[in-house]
This record gives C-alpha cells, structure tokens and sequence, in this order.
C-alpha cells in the first residue's frame, strides 16, 4: 500500500496489437490494426506495442503506418537481441515522431539450457550489446528479459543492472507463463528494488500472463513495490490463457486509489467502445459476466440486490457503469433519423469515420431502418465493422435462394461478384442450409477449408436483431477468422464465411512467432 501523499502515476503499456494479436485466429489486416492503434490513444494509453516488425511483412508495415500516422502514445516495436531485429524494428519506427524499441532475451535457467543453449555470461553481453544498439537509434528502450519469474534472483539483478547501464530507460519483468504468485510476484520486484543499485535510473515494468488467472492480481501486487508500467492488453487477450487486462487493472487501480494511490491517464469511458472494437476486430467474444466489460458486469437480477439498488446504488455497485463506457440509456435511431443524428452516434461510441465511410454506412443504415422499427447501439456498431471486415475487389456476396427441408439434402443457389462479374452455383449438397451454402462458396472460389469454430450472436435484443456471426476455418495449416451481420442469421453466416475466404485469398495472416515473452 502506497503512503506518499500524491498519486503516482502508471504508465499503461498496450501490447493488444502485438501479444493480444498472438492469440489464434485473431490475425488482423493493416486498416484494422490501425483503427485499434488510434482506438487506443483515443483511450489515453500511454505505450502501444505495434508489433514485432522482422516476423513479417506484414508486422513491419503496421509498425511503420503506426509510428507514422497515430499521435498522443509512443509507438513501440519488439526485437529479440539480434542486430537484424534491432535495425528492422528502428527501419519500421524511424519516421515516427515518438518511439520506443523493446528488445527482449531470456534469462531463466530452462531457457537458458533448453532454448538458447546460453551461460549466463553470453546472456548479459548479447542483452547489451543488443540495448546499446537501440540505443544508437533512438532514447526510449525497454529491455525485457523472458521468463524473468522464474530466473534466479542473483542473475536477474545482474542483467538489469548490466542494461541499465548500457542505456535503457525501462526493465520489463515478465512472468511469461504465467507461473508467479501475488506475494512471489512482489517478492521479485522488491529484490530488485533493494539490491540493483541503478535501479532509481529506469522505469521498472510487468508484463503478467493469465495462465493461473492471476495476471491482474500480479500486476497489481508489483504495483504496491514500486513497478511503474504494466503491460497489459484489451480484453486480456494474448497468447494461451492472455494477458493481464487493461479495463480490469485500471478500474482496480481507480476503484481502489484509497488503497493503491497511483493513477494512469486512461479515460475510462471509452473503455466499453474499445473492448467491443477488439472482440469484434479479432472474433474474440468475451464472456457475458467479463469483469468491467461484460454485458453482465453491471446486471443485477437477484430480488435483493435490485431492492438494494433501488434504495442505494452503492449497495452492490463499486463503479458506475457510465465510467467505464456502458450508457444509462441506449439510443434509440429509427428510418427518420438523420445523418447528423448517426454521425453523433458513431463519434459518441468511438468510431472514426472519414465522410466517406459515413456516407456508406448511412445507406446501410436506412435499408437495415426499412427492416427493424428501431436501431440500437449495437446495430450501428455491427454496420460499422460489417463494413470494416469487407475487402475490396475480392468476393462479393449477391443473394442466395435455398430449399431445405428436415431429411432432405438441401437445394442451394448461391451468386457472387467479383468486380463486375457475377458468379453463380447451383447443387444439391450438404446436411443443413449454412453446409450447403459454404460448400457452394467453395466451389466458386476454388477454395476448401476446414471449418473449425461457428458462433451466432445477436447485436441487440428482440425477434428482429440482427445475427453476428464468427466463423473460423483451417486453410494449410493456418487459422483465418470471417465476419458476418444481418437480420437474416443464414445470409449473416454465409457473410462471415466469405470473409474467411477473402481473408485467405489475399493472405493476411501472420509469420508463427515462436520467440516472445
């Protein structure tokens, strides 16, 4: 527990575009990751990890649009402790106005023996050597060395105090598999507290996994022995089990600023928008009782607890649901609401819309008016990232027409454009209506998947909600997600399939990572 006076601030450091994107299936094109980019400087992050720049091409180019075009955060770029890492990663940030390159090594003994076949001596020189480097191109460096929680204690303060010295302004201490506990946690932030001796000149930082569930509880217990910085990601999405999230550790460390006395520069509002940005963008559905973000975080349906908030709002909520995003009232647009009203509506829910982009949702948004008697929040989000998730000049879904009765295989025809060719499918095939149609699109694609994972959910409530549906296939090896909207939950499934296919067809995923902390 903090006892100086003044909060102390936190410097959240965002990692969503980087580990989070780690996750499988969550790959993510350049126009989405830069929407989630500006998302979270709009959210007052102060660090946003842009990605790792020598896996991919890809990662480079997000990297460098990034550091180029996003203002308000320091843009970040990961490199393990080799030259051509470290020089790829400034030749992606270097036209940036405010940078910082993470470099990382690990340092645990089963690292060390296993991986890297390293002693320790040609850990420490690789690791500075490595800073120096950084160093070379730019002031801001972090230096992470992996596995730090389990790396013996004596070592550790070694290797920071030795890249301290070589010139980075911030140690990052991982807990990269998630194997810390609260008070072990703390105890390895406070030995390097009390036994580096440089340690007053760097910002020291954590980076929890959620392994064991307790990324968050880690992070907040380095907190309260002095760690400045906590790496986390939107959601807790990472790979594996996730990372430490950001709504949860910043709403424990506003919620709790009695005990805690620290404070960050996260505008908590726009916490709800970027979190249904995130899932939305990557296909990661959160669950409904997810702390701070979740549908149910601020539901009260036992009898007792809503005579208790009748009487008392404090009763049983420690947060108002406005801080953190959630509206007291969901406005409500309908086919005579303007573009003006819709344009507020966008701008209040987060989104950034060039006049072009407005104007082709607002033509979604009058046919889907003609169809539902009111319009929701979650409607106008849906349009939106309908729009986001289509690409242009590959396939385009036309119509379908399907015949389909229970012990009957299924007659399907089913159109799409390319450009301004139409191409048409007809057959019977299948074991229900959604097969048959994923099959026909196959066929006119010429392309076969594997379908791994399918998900409807509704955007809003009542019998005329529209369907969001998540489809995720298999295609040589590699995981590509699709994204479907419509009233109609078979055409919303076939959406989101076709997405899947264009996806693969312009070959958005990434290089497999095998290096990361």
């Amino acid at each position: 527990m903090s006892t100086s006076s003044e909060p102390r601030q936190i410097t959240i450091f965002d990692t969503t575009l980087r580990d989070g994107e780690q996750s499988p299936g969550c790959s993510m094109n350049l126009s989405e990751k830069l929407e989630i980019a500006q998302t979270l400087a709009d959210l007052g992050v102060n660090v946003i990890e842009a990605g790792f720049p020598i896996t991919s091409i890809g990662d480079f180019e997000a990297v460098r649009e990034i550091a180029k075009s996003i203002s308000g955060s320091t843009i970040c770029g990961l490199a393990r402790c080799r030259e051509q890492d470290v020089d790829r990663a400034w030749e992606a940030l270097k036209h940036g106005t405010d940078v910082r390159i993470h470099v990382f090594l690990a340092t645990s003994a089963i690292h060390r023996e296993f991986k890297l076949k390293m002693d320790k001596q040609e850990i420490i020189r690789r690791a500075v050597q490595s800073v120096k480097r950084a160093k070379s191109y730019c002031e801001n460096i972090e230096f992470s060395p992996e596995d730090a929680a389990r790396t013996e204690a004596d070592f550790l303060c070694e290797v920071v105090e030795a890249t301290i010295a070589a010139g980075a302004t911030t140690v990052n201490i991982p807990d990269t598999v998630g194997y810390a506990t609260p008070a072990h946690f703390a105890g390895v932030i406070d030995n390097l507290m009390n036994r580096v001796p440089n340690i007053d000149q760097a910002t020291v930082s954590v980076h929890c996994h959620n392994d064991l569930g307790l990324a968050v509880a880690n992070s907040l217990a380095a907190i309260e022995h002095g760690a400045g910085q906590i790496e986390c990601t939107i959601n807790g999405i990472g790979e594996r089990a996730g990372n430490c999230s950001l709504e949860e550790v910043v709403m424990a460390i506003r919620t709790r600023n009695d005990y805690y006395n620290v404070r960050t520069s996260i505008n908590t509002p726009r916490l709800v928008p970027a979190s249904r940005l995130v899932s939305s963008t990557t296909g990661m559905l959160l669950q409904r009782n997810k702390a701070i973000v979740g549908r149910n975080a601020f539901a009260h349906e036992a009898g007792i607890h809503q005579d208790g908030m009748l009487k008392e709002r404090t009763t049983y909520e420690i947060m108002r649901p406005e801080d953190v995003g959630f509206t007291q009232t969901d406005l409500v647009l309908g086919k005579h609401s303007g573009r003006a009203a819709l344009a507020d509506r966008t701008r209040a829910l987060g989104y950034h819309l060039s006049d072009e982009q407005l104007a082709a949702i607002f033509d979604d948004f009058k046919k889907l008016a003609d169809k539902k008697k009111e319009i929701y929040d979650g409607d106008i989000s849906a349009l939106i990232e309908q729009r986001n998730t289509q690409i242009a000049d590959q396939w385009q879904f036309v119509s379908y027409n399907i015949q389909a009765t229970s012990g009957q295989t299924p007659a399907v025809t089913l159109t799409l454009a390319r450009g301004d060719q139409q191409h048409t499918s007809s057959k019977n095939c299948g074991d229900g209506p959604l097969d048959a149609l994923f099959r026909a699109i196959e066929e006119i694609t010429d392309t076969t998947v594997v379908v791994r994972d399918f998900r409807v959910q509704s955007a809003t409530r009542g019998k005329d909600a529209q369907g969001e549906s998540t489809v995720e296939v298999e295609y040589q090896g590699q995981l590509y997600r699709g994204r479907g909207v419509s009233t109609d939950t078979v055409e919303a499934g076939t959406r989101a399939f076709l997405n899947a296919i264009n996806r693969i067809e312009i070959g958005t995923s990434q290089v497999n990572r095998q290096d990361t902390i």
